[in-house]
């Protein structure tokens, strides 16, 4: 695979753009730890070894609704300085305005080693996957990303596809040896089989999941399915669409389903879009709280969640689903 540009020189040029951005110590993590979770509840995320937040600030189409973007900044800059420190971006994410990546870039050059960043590529070829990477080092004016992501498996011929050869996971691998991504990880919305192919493939550090969002035939059973194995592994599990079945079920209370992903045994922490402060407050208070939902009212709020199991409106169940952009939004 032929580079376009130096490592060293890629560096330098980014620097030199973002004159206050610091370099970062080589990979891994310290032996003290930079974070502060403020008394919050906090988890070792697998073999990352890096102690988070069990409550991620989800930077995708929630946040990015917030038009205005200081006051996306607030909330964001708010949720840090009360203990949440775990960002979870993409390359993809934005709205009409500006990306996701570019937001977090105006405030993250400040506290760089205090906030643990997550970002994704959703492209599979290796040159491809360069670039992405590159761009979001600018954007996010850093010069290392502590966690990035396969974005969006799709299928099981899709998760053998990224360990190939010229592929993204041998840009992915390249690049932690430098240093510049510290852990390698995967997220999928569409198909367990997928998911739990890519964790029997490949030696990653963490994996992020719709949760236990099943297809209209119900054979896609995330949390039975991959969500056990990659914990069995090693690796850290991530939970994201938390909160989305209220959209389509009347009558589901966020603070149970938020409690639920929390109580999930195979998994580590739940990652959440904010776009209010009344949201963060409400989310903080939860996590604040919070003790394991017990038995019965885990299959309850399962009962309450089988009319949205079996809708055909759910986005990202779908073929060209773009996760992170608002649906009419569209950008090259």
């Amino acid at each position: 695979m032929k580079k376009k540009i130096t490592r060293r020189k890629f560096v330098q040029t980014t620097v030199a753009a973002t004159a206050t951005v610091a370099l970062a110590p080589a990979a891994g993590c310290a032996v003290s730890s930079p974070y502060d979770s403020k008394g919050l509840p906090t988890v070792k995320l697998g073999k990352t070894g890096a102690t988070v937040p069990v409550l991620g600030f989800g930077c995708g189409s929630r946040w990015m609704s917030v038009q205005n973007t200081d006051k996306a900044l607030e909330i964001l800059e708010s949720a840090f300085d009360q203990g949440l420190y775990y960002w979870d971006t993409a390359a993809n994410y934005g709205n009409d305005q500006i990306s996701s990546e570019e937001r977090i870039g105006m405030v993250l050059k400040e506290r760089r080693e205090e906030v643990f960043l997550v970002s994704k590529t959703g492209d599979r070829d290796a040159d491809q996957a360069m670039r992405s990477v590159e761009r979001s080092l600018k954007r996010l004016q850093t010069d290392h990303i502590d966690l990035l992501h396969m974005h969006a498996i799709s299928s099981v011929e899709d998760a053998e596809l990224l360990g190939e050869k010229g592929q993204v996971l041998e840009v992915l691998h390249k690049l932690k040896s430098e240093g510049v991504i510290r852990h390698i990880g995967f997220t999928g919305h569409a198909s367990a089989e997928g998911m739990q192919r890519a964790v029997e493939l490949y030696d990653c550090d963490v994996m992020m999941m719709a949760l236990n969002h099943q297809s209209t035939d119900r054979t896609q059973k995330f949390e039975e399915l991959p969500a056990p194995l990659a914990r069995s592994k090693g690796m850290g599990v991530v939970a994201m669409k938390v909160i989305r079945p209220r959209e389509t079920v009347n009558g589901l209370a966020a603070s149970d389903l938020v409690r639920y992903a929390l109580s999930l045994e195979d998994f580590h922490l739940a990652n959440i879009g904010m776009d209010s402060l009344e949201v963060l407050k409400s989310n903080l208070e939860i996590i604040s709280n919070f003790t394991p939902l017990d038995n019965q009212k885990m299959e309850e709020v399962r009962l309450a969640l089988q009319p949205f199991y079996k809708g055909k409106n759910l986005a990202w169940m779908q073929s060209g689903y773009r996760d992170g952009w608002d649906n009419q939004i569209q950008m090259a």
